[in-house]
């Protein structure tokens, strides 16, 4: 039986990972900063340790035939040192350790925001370029290690990067929670009238793809050294998707709105004004934000579906009901 590690193995997505390899019957470790009593349970081995500590990665690592690197410092707002300390510097120390131990297979996860330039991206493949310039240090980081990943692909370490976006569905502590939260304090606002469609990906779906990618990952296999969109394939109106949650979380539809080049002008000085004052937590608006909720975003999965057959079997209409459900629920 292989043993897999996952770093970030009690997050979000991590934990959906994890579920489904033990649900297969694979002897996973999970890597994070803390224990979760939810993964002792299904009995996954658990080391605590931080990716910056190059000497821990790499015992953790030791013994794996394959590593599933999920975990990164996820954000719009923050230094960008701390950023790169965690995403690009924790990435060469996944990778460093993996060659050390004659790992095999190498799945990182990506984000789409490392092709976005600020514009629409409609029906975009993976031919879309890096950009020259970023808006915030999660993307810029993030394209950095991407790059790195893929660049130790090789005759003995097969990478793949897989580009999930927007995960959200029950458990969800970043995307949902936000929403909700930002909309029942009357600050919630649409950025712009356009009808920007924007595709996501609900977690089991993203897991799924995961597991996918990897069992056809090999040393000069098709997925090898590249990167992969990963989405619904359900695009629709960003903030139609957002009052369909805002419905289920018993929270009023947002209907206000800001003009576009507004919401992009008050978050530039607002980051400045926030680095000039060193002020403690994230600006209401910055322009990544503001460019995100205002532009489309969604995908062509060719590739995905082509290389390792990835198809979303949890719809949109699906995962929303199971959303509900959850927030419903007394653990919710």
């Amino acid at each position: 039986m292989s043993r897999v590690l996952v770093t970030g193995g009690g997050g979000f997505l991590g934990s959906a990972i994890v579920r489904q390899l033990r649900q297969r019957g694979v002897q996973v470790v999970s890597m994070s900063r803390k224990s979760y009593p939810e993964l002792e349970q299904i009995g996954v081995q658990q080391i605590s340790a931080d990716l910056e500590d190059a000497k821990a990665v790499s015992e953790a690592i030791s013994g794996c035939e394959s590593v599933f690197h999920v975990a990164a410092k996820a954000g719009i707002w923050g230094l960008e040192s701390e950023y790169h300390r965690a995403n690009v510097v924790g990435t060469e120390h996944v990778i460093a350790a993996c060659r050390t131990h004659g790992v095999k297979r190498l799945v990182f996860t990506s984000s789409p925001s490392v092709t976005f330039a600020g514009t629409d991206q409609e029906g975009v493949d993976e031919s879309e370029p890096y950009p020259e310039t970023y808006l915030a240090p999660y993307p810029k980081t993030k394209a950095i290690a991407e790059r790195l990943a893929l660049a130790a692909n090789g005759a003995t370490l097969a990478v793949v990067a897989l580009r999930p976006h927007l995960i959200w569905g029950p458990g969800d502590p970043h995307l949902v929670p936000r929403l909700v939260e930002r909309a029942k304090q009357g600050k919630l606002r649409r950025i712009g009238n356009r009808p920007n469609r924007v595709d996501t990906i609900f977690v089991e779906n993203a897991a799924e793809a995961h597991l996918q990618a990897w069992e056809r990952l090999a040393p000069g296999s098709t997925v090898a050294g590249k990167a992969y969109f990963l989405s619904q394939g359900e695009p629709m109106p960003l903030w139609d998707f957002i009052n369909q949650i805002l419905q289920i979380a018993g929270v009023p539809p947002v209907t206000r709105s800001i003009p576009a080049g507004l919401a992009v002008f008050a978050g530039g000085l607002l980051e400045w004004w926030y680095r000039t004052t060193g002020r403690r937590g994230e600006p209401p608006m910055t322009r990544f934000v503001a460019r995100q909720l205002s532009t489309a975003h969604w995908f062509d999965l060719s590739a995905a579906r082509r290389d390792f057959g990835y198809a979303p079997k949890i719809s949109t209409a699906e995962g929303l009901r199971r959303l509900a459900e959850s927030m419903r629920s007394p653990q919710a």
